[in-house]
This record gives C-alpha cells, structure tokens and sequence, in this order.
C-alpha cells in the first residue's frame, strides 16, 4: 500500500510558476514509478509528466520546455515545477504511483487526493 499526499497548488496569473510536491509514504517499492496527471472539468485525465525508476523522465508535449519534474528519493517525495503557466493548463493534478510502468497512461494503482492549479489571463 501507499499514501500520496499533493501540495502546492493555487492560483497564478499566466506566465507565473508554481511547484507541486506529493508525499509518498508506505511501501516504498509499490512507488517506484511514478508521476503527475492532471483533470479539467469535462475532460479525461491525462499524462503530464513521470519518472521511471532510473529516473529517467517523460513529458507531455503540451507541457516540455515548462515543466519539470523531479523526485527525492531520500524524502520519499515526488515535484513538479510548473514555469511560463497558461490558462489552458487549470486543472486537478493528481500524483499517482505504482511498481508497473505505465509511462503517461493514467493505469497507475495509487493516487493522490488531488490539488487544484487555476491560472489566470
């Protein structure tokens, strides 16, 4: 089993950053992978950014050159810096984990409770 807890999110004017965290606790095998997704009201939750267990990343187009994400594996904590934000980008994010790759595919066995970004114009 394993606890995701976000923080960070908020509301930025577009062009601003803001930097996520998710705190991972349990069996730390199980989250061995893992990454952040977001969802927008009446839209399908997708893939923006995970890192596999070599710590290899991947990204989603709509969001390389803005995003990073990174994870401290001594903290047991997963981040995402969001930078140059866009209106387009408001949404849920979630953090998810799982010891299965399932690069940005929204397959992952645990997640987060989720925190809100909204960026305004």
């Amino acid at each position: 089993q394993v606890q995701l807890v976000e923080s960070g999110g908020g509301s930025v004017q577009a062009g601003g950053s803001l930097r996520l965290s998710c705190a991972a606790s349990g069996d730390t095998y199980s989250n061995r992978y893992m990454g952040w997704f977001r969802q927008a009201p009446g839209k399908e939750r997708e893939g923006v950014a995970t890192i596999d267990s070599d710590g290899d990343t991947f990204y989603a187009d709509s969001v390389k050159g803005r995003f990073t994400v990174s994870k401290d594996n001594a903290k047991n904590t997963l981040y995402l810096q969001m930078n140059s934000l866009k209106p387009e980008d408001t949404a849920m994010y979630y953090c998810a984990a799982d010891r299965v790759w399932y690069y940005l595919f929204p397959r992952y066995k645990y997640w987060g409770q989720g925190t809100q970004v909204t960026v305004s114009s």
